[in-house]
């Protein structure tokens, strides 16, 4: 009984099993600084039209939400549909919010 500890047929790598690695992570954080970095050059330069700058942080805060979304929360990974329904649940009533306080403020 040398050894006790034999490896079974369920026993995985752990390199197998999590295809994720730190580089993936170090490029979704670099992408998210550079995000972060166009917005505010984009808000410093008060040169620009404020129409652009508005479209420009509302492109870059949903595409910094897409990254967030999927490397750090891990919902491009499979098993996360109740997250994902919360998720669309919250959205839809932020945006019912702001539909009917837009047609309150208007009409």
């Amino acid at each position: 009984m040398a050894n006790s500890h034999q490896p079974t047929s369920t026993h995985v790598n752990a390199k197998a099993t999590n295809p994720e690695g730190s580089k993936k992570h170090i490029i979704a954080f670099i992408f998210s600084i550079l995000l972060t970095f166009i917005a505010f050059a984009l808000v410093m330069a008060g040169e620009m039209n404020t129409d652009f700058v508005y479209i420009m942080l509302m492109v870059l805060a949903v595409t910094q939400v897409f990254v967030q979304m999927a490397f750090w929360m891990h919902m491009k990974d499979r098993g996360h549909l109740f997250a994902t329904i919360g998720i669309l649940m919250g959205v839809t009533v932020a945006f019912t919010c702001v539909i009917m306080a837009l047609y309150w403020t208007w009409w």
